[in-house]
């Protein structure tokens, strides 16, 4: 006797990529994220390659890996792939302290984020 599998959250023409515990602040990262959310595949790419911002570069890899999941997990065409989701969620925050005057301490919080991107296959019209 074995458990059951799971089943498959997502559609049939659906893929997902999740990447945990990026080091930057969720408020930035879904800055990022703001931008590729319903574009083209192919477009989002090329927006995050020229993109100035230091954590487009670990969104772009969760997006690559996402297209990649498609392509060879689903066997979905990766010319007509859209983003339809790209969320942030949050992980931990590292907290330091920092000696201040007078025997006072600055609490420095260094925080983390998970990104999750959900590509789908557009529909021939």
């Amino acid at each position: 006797m074995s458990k059951k599998s799971l089943v498959r959250q997502l559609a049939d023409t659906e893929a997902k990529a999740v990447t945990r515990n990026l080091r930057t602040s969720p408020q930035k990262l879904n800055l990022v994220a703001g931008l590729i959310r319903g574009k083209d595949a192919s477009k989002a790419i090329s927006d995050l390659t020229f993109s100035k911002r230091r954590i487009a570069v670990d969104v772009k890899k969760a997006l690559e890996s996402a297209i990649a999941n498609a392509e060879n997990n689903h066997n979905l065409d990766i010319d007509s792939l859209v983003v339809k989701e790209a969320f942030v969620g949050k992980s931990f925050v590292m907290k330091r302290f920092r000696p201040r005057a007078r025997g006072r301490v600055g609490k420095i919080l260094k925080p983390f984020a998970n990104l999750t991107v959900i590509v789908s296959e557009k529909k021939e019209s």
